[in-house]
């Protein structure tokens, strides 16, 4: 398996209106983004941004010297923010993981796994990695918050939903997207389509428009941080 040039992007905005300046929030003694960037440090894959949009969390991420970027404060989602800070990078790399700022527990294997996907020779026509986790809270399954994945026996995602499924064995998506840049490119200028505004799941898009989305299994119950009642999961 060949080591290619990765950056991981750490999309993050204070304007969350389920949980209003959810990167900042006291997470064992850090804000939430600043654990999610050393998450990503100890995964050893390359370069870290946080690609942003206030001028707060620029100071917050400079003050611990990490890296930052600033986007627009109107793009519509979290993978136009990273294709953006990616742009605004000026450099060149062969992959983009676009890791989500409100997992501050996600453990460095799953990042690693996701860019060995992209590092596989053999998925050489897949556009898009991810990871996802088996459920084994059962209550988990009906929350809208848990988005749950579809896996074929290839670890091919064949679809995504907040609704419940009861399988034999269900699996909880991870936030968390490897792209190359002509896949990342290509995927942001789509316009959204009918079943990710019905969902609400941007990787829909994806799915709807003919892109292939490989899934790394892995065993990480990390929590993401959707509504106060998350915070109460971590303790």
């Amino acid at each position: 398996m060949s080591s290619k040039k990765t950056v991981i992007i750490i999309p993050a905005r204070l304007g969350s209106t389920r949980l209003p300046k959810k990167p900042l929030i006291n997470i064992d003694g850090l804000p939430m983004v600043i654990r999610v960037y050393q998450q990503a440090l100890k995964a050893n894959l390359g370069d870290v941004v946080i690609a942003g949009c206030d001028e707060e969390l620029e100071n917050l991420v400079k003050l611990y010297g990490y890296n930052y970027i600033a986007t627009d404060s109107k793009l519509q989602s979290g993978t136009d923010r990273v294709f953006q800070g990616y742009d605004a990078l000026d450099q060149e790399y062969d992959y983009i993981i676009n890791l989500q700022g409100d997992m501050p527990y996600i453990s460095p294997q799953t990042i690693i796994a996701v860019n060995d996907l992209l590092n596989d020779e053999s998925n050489c026509d897949v556009d898009i990695a991810t990871a996802v986790t088996v459920i084994s809270e059962k209550n988990s399954i009906d929350d809208p918050n848990v988005v749950k994945a579809i896996v074929s026996y290839q670890n091919m995602a064949l679809y995504f939903t907040r609704s419940p499924i009861k399988f034999d064995k269900n699996y909880k998506h991870v936030g968390i997207y490897g792209f190359n840049p002509k896949s990342l490119k290509s995927f942001i200028s789509m316009a959204p389509s009918y079943l990710e505004k019905q969902e609400s799941l941007e990787q829909l898009r994806a799915l709807e428009n003919g892109m292939k989305i490989k899934v790394a299994v892995v065993d990480d119950p990390n929590i993401s941080i959707d509504v106060e009642e998350d915070l109460l999961k971590q303790s």
